[in-house]
């Protein structure tokens, strides 16, 4: 391919997953990126709205705008695409349990806008069975959240023809510590339960153009090698499984269709300016091989690591994927790798590995009945990943090695991220009271009548939804239907009660923790709890499995746990220790009023607490009472273990 202009490739879609606070400010947020010359819309909505609760309900008490936009009702998402004419749009929802409805109020918005819904592009992600392994916003059991996936799969089948109606998500299998060939076996086989069930869903000659329409939305870690040979084993295993398994002949409904987010899991708090290298390599990973290049990219800003993004911060990561699209040469090119050995034994050793995991998975019944597994196996993967940064076999720049530095410039200030103001929760629920006064009680209740008949009856819930969307419901009224009808879920922990085989490093730990346990009288009693929606357990669950490995006797229960629950619990287990993990951003109302709990209740129990958590919230923590506050940059866990020790030993934890 030679290197002349009329030839070059067109670029990927240039996306910045964004929402906060309200719909009117993510709105403004929307018009200035596309303005810079953002090429696609990727919403990022707040936990309640994921999770399926109102902004006023208790759960959602300290997340509303905080990882995203709330949206409530038909009126926030008018707000939320106000002048943006959502027919030429091409929008990415980052919505799963909620996915059904969300696309509802879309639709019901576009027709408002006069749209020709038909011609609508974009994607929900609406992939139920990462969310149990790894990020935590089910709602549903298993079962019937496969089913609102195929729902939604088989209404835009007739009618938004040109819409993805599901992303199979490997993004947070990697963040949960997946190994290449896992996040390729686990998503693949999230897929190849979504097709199985559509099957029975369209009609036979409607399947091919449906299986065209799945895609995917993957990790690209700083191993940018293998993680491009990974794409390059997606795209073949793909085009395997479509015309093997499913028979599809025409080559156009077997390409491998992916967008991506380069990892944040490397984003580092130390030295947060190397993120910025970080962030270009992994996208080099999704871009230089032609055959496996990625239809749109949305890139982390540097200081994820410290808490939410400003608009400079993401104009950054913006304009770095310009500079490679449009000053390099990179589209003028086939493809680079073809014919390499290197990478071509790379790729087939990838897919060796993925081909293996997935026979295991298809014996034990598929995605859907191997669930546990995969979780079990996601959390061994990440302790294995952490201890190898630990004992320093992984190197990471500025955390394990080369630690001194110079300060860096970039977090003078405001500490180099935005924050969300508080009032601005009351503010929504206000506007939330509101538009439940001014509806029509008769048409919610025959809509939500409606709706649930549907459920019950096992029919399309899309139909209702968009009428339920045009007659004012909201989103904890919708969900709250669903919950009724099937059930809510409990994800599986991945931690079991058994230690690990690890013992390096381990023996001083054990050696104070059974001294400490034998001042106590019994075995050191450590509960570990996930107040608010925050559903990003990987924290919680390695200071679980590393705590129960150096002989503490564990409490974890998951997440989604109010403070009151929590501190009932440690009543109830006599806990020691109280270990909180929060990563959403709502560590201050929701710690607060736990500590106004526990001294209530006349626990006076030390509490630590791990987050993303900035110095002055740090600092605001201990004068409530908090004993350690711990971020991104305490990865050595053996020590956190030793300072908790401290906190109810403090004689054995010096010895």
């Amino acid at each position: 391919m030679t290197g002349s202009a009329t030839q070059k490739d067109k670029p990927w879609l240039f996306r910045t997953y964004a929402g906060h606070s309200t719909a009117q400010k993510s709105n403004a947020l929307y018009r200035s990126n596309l303005a810079k010359g953002q090429t696609g819309l990727s919403v990022a909505f707040d936990l309640p709205t994921q999770t399926g609760y109102d902004s006023d309900h208790i759960l959602a008490r300290g997340e509303v705008g905080k990882v995203g936009v709330p949206i409530c009702h038909l009126g926030d998402m008018r707000a939320l695409f106000d002048q943006i004419p959502l027919e030429q749009m091409n929008t990415s929802m980052t919505i799963n349990a909620t996915a059904p409805w969300l696309l509802a109020l879309y639709i019901a918005v576009a027709e408002e806008q006069g749209a020709d819904v038909t011609a609508l592009q974009g994607t929900v992600q609406n992939d139920i069975i990462k969310e149990y392994l790894s990020r935590g916003t089910y709602i549903c059991p298993p079962k019937p959240s496969l089913k609102m996936i195929t729902d939604v799969a088989a209404y835009t089948a007739k009618h938004l023809p040109k819409w993805n109606p599901m992303n199979v998500c490997s993004y947070h299998l990697q963040e949960a510590g997946a190994t290449p060939e896992q996040e390729l076996a686990y998503a693949l086989a999230t897929a190849i339960a979504v097709l199985d069930d559509l099957q029975g869903k369209v009609a036979a000659e409607d399947f091919p153009a449906m299986v065209g329409r799945i895609s995917f939305f993957v990790n690209a870690g700083i191993r940018f090698v293998t993680e491009l040979c990974k794409m390059r084993a997606f795209t073949e295993l793909w085009d395997e499984i479509c015309r093997d398994r499913y028979g599809i002949q025409d080559d156009r409904f077997r390409r491998f269709r992916y967008g991506v987010q380069v990892n944040s899991l490397g984003l580092t708090e130390q030295q947060p300016e190397n993120n910025v290298y970080r962030i270009l390599l992994e996208m080099l990973a999704v871009t230089l091989s032609k055959n496996a290049r990625a239809r749109a990219v949305q890139l982390p800003a540097w200081n994820e690591a410290l808490g939410l993004p400003r608009p400079w911060d993401q104009q950054w990561s913006l304009r770095m994927q310009q500079i490679v699209a449009y000053e390099t040469d990179l589209l003028e090119y086939g493809d680079l790798f073809d014919g390499n050995p290197a990478i071509a034994a790379k790729v087939e050793e990838l897919k060796a590995g993925a081909r293996a995991e997935l026979a295991t998975l298809d014996q034990m019944g598929g995605a859907i009945a191997s669930i546990e597994y995969m979780k079990s196996r996601l959390v061994d993967s990440n302790a294995a990943r952490l201890n190898r940064v630990e004992d320093g076999e992984t190197v990471v720049v500025g955390v394990n090695r080369w630690q001194q530095g110079e300060a860096s410039p970039l977090t003078a200030g405001d500490g180099g991220i935005m924050v969300v103001d508080p009032a601005v929760e009351q503010e929504q629920i206000a506007r939330l009271d509101s538009w439940r006064q001014a509806r029509d009680k008769m048409a919610i209740e025959a809509a939500l009548i409606a709706l649930r008949d549907a459920a019950q009856k096992g029919a399309n819930v899309m139909g209702p939804s968009i009428a339920a969307a045009r007659a004012g419901v909201t989103t904890g009224e919708w969900a709250a239907v669903m919950r009724e009808v099937h059930g809510e879920y409990r994800g599986p922990t991945g931690v079991s009660s058994a230690p690990s085989n690890r013992t390096e490093g381990l023996e001083p730990i054990r050696a104070a923790v059974d001294a400490a346990s034998a001042r106590l009288g019994r075995r050191l009693k450590f509960l570990v709890g996930k107040p608010g929606l925050d559903g990003h357990s990987n924290g919680a669950e390695q200071i679980a499995f590393r705590a129960r490995d150096c002989g503490m006797d564990i409490t974890y229960e998951g997440i989604r746990l109010t403070p009151e629950q929590i501190v009932n619990r440690a009543a109830e287990d006599g806990a020691h220790v109280v270990g909180l993990s929060i990563l959403s951003g709502s560590h201050m109302p929701l710690i607060e009023d736990l500590m106004n709990r526990m001294q209530d209740a006349g626990l006076q129990v030390p509490v630590v607490v791990g987050g993303i958590i900035p110095d002055d919230d740090a600092a605001r923590l201990r004068a409530m009472g908090v004993a350690r506050v711990y971020t991104p940059k305490d990865f050595e866990l053996n020590r956190i273990m030793m300072d908790i020790v401290a906190l109810v030993s403090p004689e054995e934890a010096a010895a």
